[in-house]
């Protein structure tokens, strides 16, 4: 189960940016846009459902516990504090998206792989040097993730 957060501005729904995923089938890219208040904020479908049928993804619930820094403020405070954000957003993302993409297009699970679990590791750290910090994961989440890089 995904649980979205979704705010009312004006005339428009809009969610954070996790929240394209929800809009179509298969894969979506987060167009974020430029304006400050993300009216310009679109998803777009890369590819359909039926693309990469053989994909499977699993989603492992390691806590039933609410999370100890929600998402809005959890964001809120890394951007306001986190000294990796704007490096990791204008030189680390868009390039990874580009290989995302490729890694999609040509059903190459090896890059597609590896490229998730890099961009996540790095997520965590730009979470960890937030102030204060912020820690999404728990043991199970780690050792989990010891079991997949094995």
């Amino acid at each position: 189960m995904v649980l979205l957060s979704y705010q009312y501005h004006s005339t428009n729904w809009q969610g954070s940016g996790s929240a394209c995923r929800s809009t179509y089938g298969g894969f979506v890219k987060w167009c974020m846009g430029k304006n400050d208040d993300g009216s310009d904020s679109m998803a777009v479908q890369l590819v359909d459902e039926s693309h990469w049928d053989d994909l499977v993804i699993i989603i492992a619930v390691v806590s039933s516990k609410q999370k100890e820094t929600s998402s809005t403020s959890g964001m809120r405070d890394t951007v306001e504090t986190s000294p990796l954000l704007q490096y990791r957003a204008q030189t680390v993302v868009p390039g990874r998206i580009l290989k995302m993409e490729e890694a999609i297009k040509n059903r190459d699970f090896e890059s597609f792989a590896r490229l998730t679990c890099a961009d996540s590791n790095q997520f965590h750290v730009v979470c960890l040097v937030t102030s204060p910090p912020i820690f999404y994961m728990n043991d199970t989440s780690h050792r989990i993730i010891s079991l997949v890089e094995k």
